[in-house]
């Protein structure tokens, strides 16, 4: 189905990157100048979301182009089977194109190519899978080029021994070559080197940073370690997590850190940006040397942001913007006309980039699928909303957090304690003041309009979110896999 001038995708995926922290997004302390500029040749989106923010579920909805309720991945867990009949990568390989990932996919079975037709694989520190196989490079192509290049068999990038999920950071302790993030760049301009060249390619560069560990190169990390930070931002609702408070772990979801640590904390996490940053700008310079620019689509985003101490809450899941929200940017080919360094406000979501990449191709987008193309959106020819609202969801501390956003407001609701959250997103977009305690009528009237919105969401859902008579029904018992996945 391809043709000699269909069009080449680079599709660049980092994991756990806020939306915020992007120079050009404003950010008073991080440098990113190569996305700031993608974004000044392409197209920002300002409201795009992970709709289950953690890794396993989102990336299940990038990949299948469905809602986490149809795909079954309510939350994180490891260990349940990817056996999808559609995938992002399968349709681009049935189709004609040369397939490749490169870096983090986080399936199960670990070596599940999801219709790739090359896979080379660096998931991070998977405790799951480090438990269970006794050689951690049956899954683990990184690693086995870590330890063929170093010469020492026992060498391991948990060396430095920072937890993945830790917010301890320190420098990566080896040549800055052998980073995971070098490695996927390098790996990458290999796959330049070798490619079909008879054939387009759609080439997936999975960046498992700025994902903990907090290692970047010690230049990366240096640069921040004594910058000015602003402290992070407090709501008026801030102790509604506080009875999960554990502030003396390092892998705390809530805690009040030494200032210290959190400085630090916030250097690795903004120097893995940089990094990052800088090796994206090496891949681009090549894929300009190679005159494949002029004819590829470049994507960056990530599978999920990082609350980084915003309201004292840490790591991922929350429905909050610095958790929920990612970074996008679109650059077209050069024969495609759109309106470069525009910013677009539309809401879209993880599920909606298998039919827009198949769209950016030329080629026809499954009739299964949930997902809906925004290219139209990239090229400047519809403003209008992909669906009224976005409906949002994760398990954490043992219940559901369900949200809805149109991008101008969010409505939360917990399913353990019936508590409800409302936020003007267009005027607090920090989500600092909890419009729900406010009592006045027009706040009143906000929350009934949303309440009903997520009744109407939720009223088929097997967990029993909705009572008979219409009411939202706190404290069912929830799963991180849906019945039907489960049963699969």
């Amino acid at each position: 189905m391809t043709k000699p001038s269909s069009p080449n995708i680079v599709f660049i995926h980092v994991d756990q990157w806020r939306a915020d922290c992007l120079s050009i997004e404003g950010h008073p302390v991080v440098h990113t100048p190569t996305l700031d500029l993608l974004a000044l040749q392409g197209v920002l989106f300002s409201h795009a979301y992970a709709s289950c923010p953690t890794c396993v579920p989102s990336r299940a909805s990038l990949m299948t182009g469905l809602t986490p309720e149809h795909h079954g991945r309510v939350s994180y867990q490891d260990g349940v089977p990817w056996n999808y009949p559609i995938t992002l990568p399968g349709e681009f390989t049935k189709c004609g194109y040369q397939t490749k990932a490169i870096g983090k996919l986080h399936t199960f079975p670990e070596r599940n190519q999801l219709g790739f037709e090359s896979v080379e694989l660096h998931d991070g520190y998977l405790h799951f899978a480090r438990k269970r196989h006794g050689q951690p490079i049956e899954n683990d192509d990184y690693l086995a080029w870590l330890r063929e290049e170093t010469g020492r068999a026992n060498a391991d990038y948990f060396e430095h021994g920072v937890n993945c999920n830790s917010i301890v950071a320190r420098p990566w302790p080896m040549e800055e070559y052998l980073h995971p993030t070098n490695w996927v760049t390098s790996r990458s301009l290999d796959f330049l080197d070798t490619r079909d060249t008879s054939r387009p390619f759609f080439l997936y560069m999975s960046y498992h940073r700025p994902h903990p560990p907090y290692d970047p190169p010690g230049w990366a990390l240096d640069q921040y370690l004594q910058a000015p930070m602003p402290d992070p931002v407090v709501g008026d609702w801030v102790d509604l997590y506080e009875p999960y408070d554990q502030s003396h772990s390092p892998e705390a979801f809530r805690a009040k850190y030494r200032p210290d640590i959190l400085q630090r904390a916030r250097a690795g996490y903004y120097g893995h940006l940089t990094h990052i940053d800088h090796q994206i700008n090496r891949f681009l310079e090549i894929l300009q040397e190679y005159d494949l620019a002029e004819n590829t689509w470049i994507v960056f985003t990530s599978d999920h942001g990082e609350m980084l101490g915003d309201h004292h809450l840490y790591r991922k899941g929350y429905p909050y913007e610095a958790s929920a929200r990612v970074p996008l940017i679109v650059k077209p080919p050069q024969s495609v006309e759109y309106p470069k360094g525009s910013v677009c406000e539309t809401v879209v979501e993880m599920m909606d980039f298998l039919p827009t990449l198949l769209d950016c191709a030329g080629l026809p987008a499954p009739d299964q699928i949930d997902g809906r193309s925004f290219l139209n959106h990239v090229v400047g020819k519809s403003q209008a909303s992909l669906r009224p609202y976005l409906h949002g969801e994760h398990t954490l501390f043992g219940y559901s957090l369900q949200w809805l956003t149109d991008g101008r407001e969010k409505y939360v609701w917990h399913s353990g304690t019936g508590r409800e959250q409302l936020f003007d997103l267009s005027d607090d977009p920090n989500e600092v003041k909890d419009l729900s305690l406010n009592a006045s009528p027009l706040a009143v009237e906000r929350l009934a309009v949303w309440r009903q919105r997520m009744v109407d969401t939720l009223r088929h859902r097997e967990e029993g979110f909705v009572s008979a008579d219409g009411a939202l029904l706190p404290g069912r018992p929830v799963s991180p896999i849906l019945q039907h996945l489960r049963n699969a």
